[in-house]
């Protein structure tokens, strides 16, 4: 009697767990979330390459000045983001030829090795000549003092160039004002005092600009 009940309980069981299977279907693998890992080296050299792109090259070098401060960087990826802050530097619309040819000396200096001491090692006699036009200008008696404002700006010495545009009452042209700007020099804010500098900005919107320590 005893062997009839034991088959009659083991059929329930197995019944029961085939039941509970095929109600609720074989289990299915979590599903996982995959996520891009942008690294701080190529994020920083594409939102350089962003502002320069939209017109603002004086912030994409900022940018870059901060990028080169991190510590995570690999010496090759150093040496590349000096280099391009040389090239930014020496630019039209980059305003600090001094600056430019201490980036490409320091990629020289510290990084011979590397493809980008090659290209520095390229483009700096072009900067140099540039700085020594610059100087060349601010030291001669025959510049006017518009001459020599923008030579110190070109040359990076922004504070000395708009002292002497306060001091003499020179209006840059939109360019530089618009670097200005860009820089933080110039503050789109009306609570500010002191002469207003009528700025047109690269999508067209016309700006009050007045110097950000509320005027000299």
């Amino acid at each position: 009697m005893l062997r009839p009940l034991l088959f009659a309980v083991v059929s329930a069981l197995v019944l029961g767990a085939c039941a509970s299977s095929t109600s609720s279907g074989p289990a299915k693998p979590e599903a996982t979330e995959t996520s891009v890992v942008v690294s701080t080296f190529n994020l920083g050299l594409q939102t350089a390459d962003e502002l320069v792109a939209a017109g603002n090259t004086p912030t994409a070098i900022q940018r870059l000045m901060q990028l080169v401060g991190d510590t995570s960087l690999s010496p090759q990826q150093r040496s590349e983001v000096l280099h391009r802050l040389g090239q930014l530097s020496i630019s039209p619309t980059g305003y600090d030829a001094e600056g430019a040819v201490d980036y490409f000396n320091e990629v020289l200096r510290d990084f011979a090795t590397t493809a980008a001491a090659k290209q520095s090692a390229a483009a700096l006699p072009a900067a140099e000549a540039a700085v020594a036009v610059h100087l060349a200008t601010v030291e001669s008696v025959d510049s006017t003092r518009s001459d020599k404002f923008l030579a110190l700006f070109n040359l990076g010495r922004h504070q000395d160039a708009i002292d002497l545009m306060v001091a003499n009452d020179i209006l840059p042209g939109n360019e530089e004002l618009l670097a200005m700007y860009q820089i933080g020099y110039l503050c789109d804010d009306s609570n500010l005092t002191g002469r207003a500098y009528s700025v047109s900005d690269r999508d067209g919107t016309l700006r009050s600009l007045r110097f950000c320590d509320f005027g000299k």
